[in-house]
């Protein structure tokens, strides 16, 4: 067995599982569940349509680079995102679609990390547990920066040591952020930009939560964006990860994309050849209509604002929360240990939320996610309602 297997911790939800079940729900309340980051609103009917239309395709092998369509589509949908360029994502270059940002993630890190150099990688913590898993089992070791509070939940890259920047491979970026919500600024990314250039690292930016945003008129930045505003048009070092999977309310789809530096790209791509990753030509015809269409988006984001000011009116009194940037979580503060309030939650009040230590790790004797808990606002709005209702019962309680 690969020894590197026993340096990986249970996943949060197994952990969650272990300690909820030491407990027994209240009978007096139906379960509801703010603690998986999984959409509950409506997928969209254009792309549920193009699925059952095109399910002859099961009887074709895709191939692993993806249909010219699919990486066109998500090209056009970047550029105007993120305000590239025109062409400057080459849909024969500069693109791969991807089944999600999770098996993306974990399967470039393989592909990129040089072993024979005692690399690092750098991720923020709190953290979405497979930058962990993929930095372990590509033989690199992990520094980890607290988002913290008083630096807006963004890292202090000034804290790096330079010991750690010159043995830097991949830094993961998760903007906006999860379980935070924050959105990594402009000034910082461009900074990263040059410690990479300085230090020779790929900027990896996780940016699945990019469409779910409470400011209409400012949505998050991104990295390529970034670049762009640089000049740097090439993408040199920087890659970025999108999914259908929260944009588009699809996360059984199991697409996404990833784009950037064509010379990455290229390496990566002969690595998928052999990974046996490509994506269903269903799903990718399904994706197409994903990406070309905004309306929904627009809905979905609308949805999530609804359900933020009313959950935030209940709770800022009783908790110490805020409006997190985007995102659909909230990481509030709480009275007592995380663990035990997520128990006790269940038990009194049977609404479940995910202790925010179990999303982080004790670094430099620092747990950032001690003393708080992730609420995934994916429940309907009255689901959502209700069992902030009870988490205020809970907290006057306490």
């Amino acid at each position: 067995m690969n020894p590197d297997l026993n340096k990986l911790q249970p996943y949060p939800f197994e952990k969650l599982k272990e300690l909820l079940g030491q407990v027994t729900p209240s009978s007096k309340h139906r379960a509801i569940s703010l603690s998986i980051g999984e959409p509950k609103h409506p997928s969209p009917k254009i792309v549920l349509d193009t699925l059952a239309e095109n399910m002859s395709k099961l009887a074709v092998y895709p191939s692993t680079k993806g249909l010219p369509e699919l990486r066109q589509a998500t090209a056009n949908w970047a550029e105007k995102r993120f305000h590239l360029s025109k062409s400057s994502l080459d849909s024969e270059n500069n693109i791969l679609p991807v089944n999600g940002t999770r098996e993306a993630i974990f399967s470039f890190t393989q592909a990129l990390v040089d072993r024979s150099k005692n690399p690092i990688i750098i991720s923020p913590n709190p953290f979405y547990q497979i930058y962990e898993g993929a930095t372990y089992l590509a033989g690199a070791d992990l520094h980890l920066l607290p988002t913290l509070q008083e630096n807006g939940f963004i890292p202090d890259y000034d804290a790096v040591p330079e010991s750690v920047w010159k043995r830097c491979q991949i830094v993961f970026l998760c903007s906006p952020g999860n379980p935070t919500g924050a959105v990594t600024p402009l000034s910082t990314l461009k900074k990263l930009i040059s410690l990479a250039d300085k230090y020779n690292f790929i900027i990896a930016s996780d940016e699945c939560y990019s469409e779910i945003y409470c400011d209409e008129e400012h949505p998050p930045i991104g990295l390529l964006q970034a670049c762009a505003e640089l000049g740097r048009n090439d993408y040199k070092q920087c890659v970025v990860f999108h999914s259908l999977s929260k944009r588009s309310n699809l996360p059984g789809l199991r697409s996404g994309f990833i784009a950037g530096d064509a010379n990455i790209l290229t390496a990566y791509l002969k690595y998928r050849t052999y990974h046996g990753c490509a994506m269903p030509i269903q799903h990718q015809l399904a994706s197409i209509k994903a990406w070309e269409d905004e309306k929904h988006v627009f809905e979905n984001r609308e949805a999530y604002r609804k359900k933020f000011s009313t959950v935030l009116e209940i709770l800022s009194p009783v908790l110490n929360i805020q409006q997190t940037d985007a995102s659909f979580y909230l990481w509030p503060e709480t009275p007592i240990s995380d663990e035990l309030f997520a128990q006790k939650l269940f038990e009194q009040q049977h609404v479940t939320v995910l202790p925010g230590s179990y999303l982080s790790r004790t670094y430099n004797e620092v747990n950032p996610g001690q003393n708080r808990i992730r609420m995934a606002l994916v429940a309907s709005e009255e689901d959502c309602i209700e069992a902030a209702q009870r988490i205020k019962c809970f907290v006057q309680s306490l």
